[in-house]
């Protein structure tokens, strides 16, 4: 029986829904020549980037969720808040606790939430989400994120707005793994733009700061990583004629993953992936773009503060060569 004022396709129309939707939403796809990404609408992650039959990013697959932030939009703040707390404005706030482990509240609150497409074609989308007040970050802000593939490389550009009637905490970051070409990171050549690495805790809480020069950790020049464990933030970045500030992971293959970020973005962090399962281990670099650094909620140090109807821009990108 056919309910009066529906029309319904002849079979042989009919896209058939698969059993399970992919645990990471819709999958905007975008192209370039030979350039290829998906974009999910979860956490608005980079699920795949790769130049060809290379991968710039190291993926994960389309009936995966991320389970270490891979690809992923971090905010309104990137890393850690001590024990989940914060003192703002005059006011004390307690933030759900994410990471058990080091009692900390990670990575933000954008990293599960579905984004919206605003707009989609061959080389581009656009995704939005709108934070509303929550326990621990009773502000309202919206945010806009624009991907594109071009001829040089892939490019994000984010913007976020205050849409509330108080000034606001903010931070943002990325979560990008630079791919080592299916090679160990312990044989590919590292560089960072940058002059200073954080001190930190056992909970990966910065108690100070130091120069990287004559320690393990400078790689303003790019040499092999070998056996070095990183799971570090870094500042006192430095940057190119063009104003961008790279890290960059050479293979055994000779091809070069990199990661830049504008002047948005002061800080790094860096996880060479020692803990991730199985084939993860030590074959994706994070190469994580920052414009605050770890626990900025209680430290100030990057923090930017937005006031009412201010917004604040971020572009990054990254490139295989």
């Amino acid at each position: 029986m056919t309910t009066p004022g529906l029309e319904f396709a002849p079979d042989d129309l009919v896209t058939p829904v698969p059993a399970a939707a992919p645990p990471s939403g819709a999958q905007y796809r975008i192209s370039h020549g030979d350039q290829h990404a998906t974009i999910t609408e979860i956490g608005a992650a980079v699920r795949e980037y790769r130049v060809g039959d290379r991968d710039v990013f190291q993926p994960y697959g389309e009936h995966e969720f991320s389970q270490a932030f891979h690809g992923s939009v971090l905010l309104p703040w990137p890393n850690r808040i001590r024990d989940g707390c914060y003192h703002f404005d005059g006011a004390d706030y307690q933030l759900a606790i994410t990471e058990p482990t080091r009692m900390t509240a990670l990575h933000g609150l954008s990293p599960w939430r579905p984004w919206s497409v605003v707009s989609h074609d061959d080389s581009r989308v656009v995704l939005s989400l709108s934070l509303l007040p929550s326990i621990g970050y009773p502000f309202f802000l919206d945010t806009e994120i624009e991907y594109a593939l071009g001829p040089e490389g892939l490019s994000i550009t984010a913007r976020s707005t205050n849409t509330g009637g108080v000034p606001l905490p903010y931070g943002i970051g990325f979560h990008p793994y630079l791919s080592g070409g299916g090679a160990l990171l312990d044989e590919c050549q590292l560089r960072i733009d940058a002059d200073r690495r954080f001190r930190c805790d056992d909970r990966l809480i910065p108690i100070g700061t130091e120069d990287v020069e004559g320690t393990p950790f400078d790689f303003r020049e790019p040499h092999k990583l070998g056996s070095l464990s990183m799971d570090d933030a870094f500042g006192g970045i430095s940057r190119d004629t063009n104003g961008k500030a790279w890290i960059s992971l050479a293979a055994p293959d000779g091809h070069t993953a990199g990661v830049w970020s504008d002047s948005s973005c002061g800080f790094w962090q860096v996880f060479t992936g020692d803990t991730l399962p199985g084939e993860r281990r030590r074959t994706g670099m994070a190469a994580e773009p920052m414009t605050a650094a770890p626990d900025a909620f209680n430290s100030g140090t990057g923090l930017a503060v937005l006031a009412p109807r201010e917004s604040m821009v971020v572009r990054w990108g990254a490139v295989l060569s």
